[in-house]
């Protein structure tokens, strides 16, 4: 009689994961880019592309993109967007060619400077905002702010996945 030895491969898939977090970061910061509300107070809304003023009984939007900190807020949050999408593509294409190990330092890398182009801009924005405000009354950061935020801890949570070196326990158990 002869014994049969099975291999088991136990795949934990941590990639698949951080991918899914990758995607998560993308839908969020397009979500808050478009964001109409960053900062509310009665009768006054800002966010990245307009501020605008109830005055009377109607709405008065004029664009705020004519202050420099506004622009660099903007500039830094896409330039995170656009590096968290090559991220994201070199992530996937990676995972569907089956040569993942080759990409995830690089993917990592992208991640890291995303985070920190999204936290110099989310923390620029409301010192510049309280700094500058002719607010005197009540007003809160909302949930487009708030979006920003997930998004930047969606893209380190992926980037700290891809960093994890899950190949070393990816082998046969018998």
């Amino acid at each position: 009689e002869k014994m049969s030895m099975n291999e088991v491969y136990v795949f934990r898939p941590f990639k698949l994961i951080a991918l899914l977090c990758v995607f998560l970061a993308l839908c969020l910061d397009v979500v808050a880019l478009l964001s109409p509300a960053w900062v509310t107070a009665e009768q006054y809304s800002l966010s990245l592309w307009e501020s605008c003023k109830k005055e009377a009984s109607a709405w008065q939007c004029i664009s705020t993109l004519r202050t420099d900190w506004q622009v660099a807020t903007l500039v830094l949050l896409l330039a995170g967007a656009a590096v968290t999408l090559v991220a994201f593509l070199i992530a996937l294409i990676s995972l569907c060619n089956g040569d993942q190990r080759k990409h995830y330092r690089t993917v990592a890398i992208f991640l890291f400077t995303s985070v920190v182009l999204q936290a110099c801009a989310l923390v620029l924005y409301p010192i510049k905002f309280i700094d500058g405000t002719v607010l005197q009354t009540y007003h809160e950061f909302n949930w487009g702010y708030g979006l920003g935020w997930g998004s930047t801890i969606f893209m380190l949570g992926a980037g700290i996945l891809f960093c994890l070196r899950t190949d070393m326990y990816e082998e046969a158990l018998y």
